[in-house]
């Protein structure tokens, strides 16, 4: 059999599975706030940003704009968030965030240190694991 087809022998399959179980952590924590994993991040980036254009936002997550529209609809319909077309381009949609998208940011600030509690890496080997992947990421 060829050693490279082996499952234990692909970086994609630990990179997987951590992601997938990371995002599973997470679940319970945003559940009671009505938000997924991926809307959680979109809400980040409103949070940093306050107002942004799909595009931009797109870049950002490292999702295209078919994932992110209905997302975004869904995230207008729970009152966090209000899409609109520029007035200079009306190709270009502008999210901006809503007080209510504002006040969640509150609820989910203990999100991030719960989160650390559910990961068994000392200091270092998170910050070097945080280097590595950023450093990946910037090859795509």
């Amino acid at each position: 059999m060829n050693e490279m087809l082996k499952l234990e022998n692909q970086l994609c399959f630990p990179l997987y599975v951590c992601a997938k179980e990371v995002v599973r952590r997470y679940t319970p924590l945003l559940e009671p706030l009505g938000l997924t994993y991926t809307q959680y991040i979109a809400m980040m980036v409103m949070w940093e940003h306050k107002s942004i254009s799909v595009k931009d936002m797109g870049k950002l997550l490292f999702l295209d704009s078919g994932t992110l529209t209905p997302m975004l609809k869904k995230m207008e319909k729970a009152g966090w968030i209000l899409r609109k077309r520029s007035e200079e381009d009306e190709r270009i949609v502008i999210i901006t965030i809503t007080d209510k998208g504002e006040k969640l940011h509150d609820e989910a600030s203990d999100i991030p240190s719960k989160m650390t509690g559910c990961l068994t890496l000392e200091s270092d080997d998170a910050m070097q694991l945080y280097s590595l992947l950023h450093k990946l990421i910037k090859t795509f």
